[in-house]
């Protein structure tokens, strides 16, 4: 494993990376409504991105399609835009999204409410936010990376809800996907020692039900295997001296 430490430059660059990213997200945010094609809501978040003058970097990675995973209900993560795929009243709907500012990357998701939806979709919205949250009380330097995955899963669990194991967070910076895996569970291991310039994106993805996924025959879309809602959230962060800075996140 090679976890790099980012220079005071690179960390200049991936806060400005992650501060775009944030525009872009409240710029999709303002447009989830019932009618609106997940399409739509791709293509107006990829020329955001451009007039920010930034690149998307999910765009071609891997093969993927499109510049944003927007996936619905019982859709974890991963799912391609679709001019057939239309919002309606009482989704619930996650975006995945990240660009690259000046040769460094920035990686953040939301889970929205299509309208309104029920009282159960927002506590599972809600919880799944709050167990970034819970996690990153650990990310400080010293610390051990999967303190940060203990109390993820921990407090997820104590719903009752399944916490996905076949997905993680990573290390980001100049690369989109860099060491370390962050996993959102409990782990036999401490993890390795937290320092000071690392970055890393956390993503809870957690499902009102079972933790089980399968992938859909188009290699990309996660779906709960027994067809429960699921939520996504994450931000990019900066191990410091003291709390954790979020980078995709000023409020």
């Amino acid at each position: 494993m090679s976890v790099t430490i980012k220079s005071a430059r690179e960390i200049e660059l991936m806060r400005e990376a992650g501060r775009l990213l944030e525009i872009v997200h409240n710029r999709l945010a303002e447009e989830i409504r019932p009618g609106i094609s997940t399409f739509e809501l791709d293509k107006l978040g990829e020329k955001t991105i451009r007039e920010l003058g930034c690149v998307p970097n999910f765009l071609h990675y891997n093969g993927y399609p499109a510049s944003f995973c927007i996936s619905v209900n019982d859709e974890v993560v991963h799912s391609i835009p679709s001019h057939d795929k239309i919002l309606k009243e009482g989704d619930i709907v996650s975006i995945d999204a990240g660009l690259i500012y000046q040769g460094m990357h920035s990686d953040a998701a939301r889970t929205y409410g299509v309208g309104q939806i029920s009282p159960e979709a927002q506590k599972l919205i809600d919880v799944t936010r709050e167990s970034f949250f819970k996690g990153i009380e650990f990310a400080r330097a010293g610390h051990r990376l999967h303190e940060i995955s203990a109390a993820i899963g921990d407090y997820a669990e104590s719903f009752g809800y399944g916490v996905v194991r076949d997905l993680v967070g990573h290390g980001i910076g100049k690369a989109l996907h860099e060491d370390p895996q962050i996993p959102n569970f409990r782990q036999r291991s401490r993890g390795i020692r937290l320092v000071p310039g690392m970055t890393l994106a956390v993503e809870p993805m957690i499902n009102a039900g079972r933790a089980d996924v399968e992938w859909l025959d188009d290699d990309w879309t996660v779906v709960t295997e027994d067809g429960s809602l699921s939520a996504h959230y994450e931000n990019t962060i900066l191990i410091t001296e003291g709390e954790p800075e979020i980078l995709t996140l000023s409020k």
